[in-house]
């Protein structure tokens, strides 16, 4: 009974939906407040009726209901009870209904915490966003129902996939959808302001603390991905470049140009057209993303093993959100430029350049992503595209990116001089050139990926610390007056200096871990002993283990340095007899400078075991970064200027109804 109120609930939020997507849109064209009023009512209920319904379907994992299929295919009565609740998003249908959700909440937040919009603007991003709702649960309910019964009741599941029973890949989805399906806010008001024919530095306002949270949220959707991948999957990488990855990827780069490019519609009522566009594209890549987890024209550890005949659907509504919005882009955008001006050194200059740099890598992935499908569509030959390419194409607009920061934040707006811009910035570059080749001096190789981390990584903090002593009258400035001007900074600013230290930091731990980690691949028996980087690792013993749904082969690897003890890690070679599923565990001691990392294979017919050997410098420091953006972000977030009614703007260019 309770799966049938689950889907008789989503039956009914989608037509509230339904509802939500017409009759906000109508009375916002006839300027009916009464109708326009309409779409807050129905974005709450529309998201309480969907809250139901994936409690519903939580519910018959947690209770291990086998009458269904989703929980037959994907649970299993031993499993541990966490992954029983994760496993309700661990699969197609199940993470399509937390997509929808997370849909309605947005909708639902935005007529909750949007009083001060203007009625008009609010009632059509309602509209839609319910339209973007519907699409996906008219794709549910068709194609993907999470409630569809099983004639005949099994005793047992199949259980989840092994790879996904882990803590890190259990809260991986949530935080990423709150990004991806964050960025349909953003989507929805571009698509509002297009049909209204209004952008302004209101709207801009109103945009940016969207972005910011979809922003936050898929930086920690990645980093939460990348931690499971390093420490789960036993290969000792951080990132591949997998298709999935760069699923998740592409959304982010575009949302952190969407950012920057709000900024300079707000300050400057300047790049509308730009930004409106950079909010449809970041959202269409997410659809994209969509397409490529649940369409099955791709493998990867990552994606959902689904019907490719599901691909079509999801076509057809990257076909109309896409589609459609860009044509309503090209009617529209031409009639959005300002009269407002800018010099070509100055900070908007600056704030393009870094929306041009994002972008372009955002092509870069893309076309490194897509092009073994297309060749193979055209060629019948099948080609792959790995991490160098990704590292050679990609690598270089980072760099670039990393050297305008600090110039671009300290810049005036409208007009500059370079000079004048690089006054308090010389030394700080001396200092970020003088550590580099410190590092350059103190590292036994000859590769220049470090020093070259570590100059763009001081670079960029050092850079941010000037910035913020700007503000604070300058380096002369007396302490009382100093610290008084930084009190009084929106948080905004702060958010945006320790943000970009995070990506600093996240810059350095990867050109240090990719410059420096050391490996150790062999054949060991037990009592024997592994040499590198000063450590030395030895194998203990291997034990056999029973786990709550799991069997293990469990080493024991005692690792000294000097002779001193250090460690005692215990990577492990699993087997979930349910689905007769191997997967590695590593062993990791994890320290600020450096992690050891140890993962085992299989036993050999000679009794030794397969060892993989790592000593990582700064691993952690790439998670460090990540959590210091995010960190940064919330920061923004907290800034009373996007917790208040917006400031009357300065002006607003409309657009006739056509």
């Amino acid at each position: 009974m309770t799966a049938e109120l689950g889907h008789f609930a989503l039956i009914l939020a989608l037509c509230v939906a339904l509802v939500q997507m017409v009759v906000p849109m109508v009375g916002a064209h006839r300027r009916w407040s009464n109708w326009m009023a309409v779409g807050d009512m129905a974005a709450a209920v529309q998201f309480v009726l969907v809250s139901l319904s994936f409690a519903a379907l939580m519910w018959a994992f947690i209770t291990s209901d086998f009458s269904l299929r989703i929980v037959t295919a994907n649970s299993h009565s031993a499993k541990p009870m966490l992954y029983k609740v994760t496993g309700t998003w661990g699969n197609h249908e199940g993470s399509l209904l937390l997509w929808v959700l997370i849909l309605a909440l947005f909708g639902a937040m935005v007529s909750w915490f949007g009083q001060a919009l203007p009625a008009a603007l609010k009632a059509r991003t309602l509209a839609v966003q319910a339209a973007v709702a519907v699409a996906f649960m008219l794709f549910m309910l068709l194609t993907s129902n999470p409630f569809d019964r099983l004639e005949i009741i099994p005793l047992d599941g199949n259980d989840l996939n092994p790879l996904l029973q882990d803590p890190g890949l259990a809260f991986h989805p949530p935080f990423l959808y709150l990004g991806y399906v964050g960025l349909s806010i953003t989507f929805s008001f571009a698509v509002a302001a297009l049909i209204e024919g209004r952008v302004d530095a209101a709207w801009a306002r109103w945009v940016r603390p969207w972005a910011l949270l979809a922003w936050v949220m898929l930086t920690i959707g990645i980093a939460l991905g990348s931690w499971w991948a390093y420490y789960e999957l036993g290969w000792g990488g951080w990132w591949f470049w997998d298709p999935v990855e760069n699923a998740s990827f592409m959304p982010w780069l575009l949302a952190a140009a969407l950012l920057h490019s709000a900024i300079v519609v707000e300050k400057r009522d300047t790049l509308k057209s730009w930004t409106i566009l950079l909010a449809i594209l970041a959202f269409s890549f997410s659809l994209i993303g969509t397409f490529i987890v649940r369409s099955g024209v791709i493998t990867s550890v990552h994606a959902f093993a689904s019907d490719p005949t599901r691909g079509v659907f999801i076509l057809l509504i990257l076909a109309i959100a896409i589609g459609g919005s860009l044509t309503l882009y090209a009617l529209r955008a031409d009639r959005m430029r300002s009269p407002n001006a800018f010099a070509t050194v100055s900070r908007e200059s600056a704030l393009v350049l870094n929306n041009v740099l994002l972008a372009v890598s955002t092509v870069v992935v893309f076309l490194g992503t897509m092009w073994p499908l297309i060749a193979e569509a055209l060629t019948g030959e099948k080609v792959s595209v790995g991490p160098p390419f990704f590292n050679i194409t990609f690598t270089p607009f980072m760099v670039a990116l990393a050297m305008l920061l600090p110039l671009g934040a300290i810049m005036p707006w409208k007009r500059a001089r370079l000079g004048r811009s690089m006054q308090p910035l010389w030394g700080m570059l001396a200092l970020s050139v003088a550590l580099g080749a410190l590092v350059w001096s103190l590292q036994t190789g000859g590769r220049m990926l470090a020093p070259i981390g570590a100059t763009l990584a001081a670079w960029i903090i050092l850079g941010a610390i000037a910035d913020l002593a700007q503000k604070a009258g300058g380096w002369r400035a007396k302490p009382s007056i100093a610290w008084a001007r930084l009190s009084g900074l929106p948080r905004a600013e702060w958010g945006k200096a320790v943000a970009h230290s995070g990506l600093a930091i996240l810059i350095f731990g990867a050109s240090a871990l990719t410059a420096w980690e050391l490996e150790d691949i062999r054949t060991i028996n037990p009592g024997e002993s592994v040499e590198l980087g000063g450590y030395t690792f030895t194998l203990d013993r291997v034990e056999q283990v029973r786990g709550p749904n799991y069997f293990s082969d469990m080493a024991f690897v005692e690792v000294t340095r000097g002779g001193e003890y250090v460690a005692t890690l215990n990577p492990e070679k699993r087997l979930y007899p349910v689905q007769n599923f191997p997967t590695t565990e590593a062993g990791i001691s994890s320290g600020a400078l450096r992690d050891l990392y140890v993962s085992i294979g299989d036993q050999q017919p000679d009794g030794s075991w397969a060892m993989w050997t790592w000593v990582k410098p700064f691993a952690n420091w790439i998670w460090a970064g990540c959590i210091i953006m995010s960190l940064g972000g919330f920061l923004s977030l907290s800034d009373r200027r996007f917790r208040v009614g917006v400031a009357k703007s300065r002006s607003s260019v409309a657009v006739p109804a056509e």
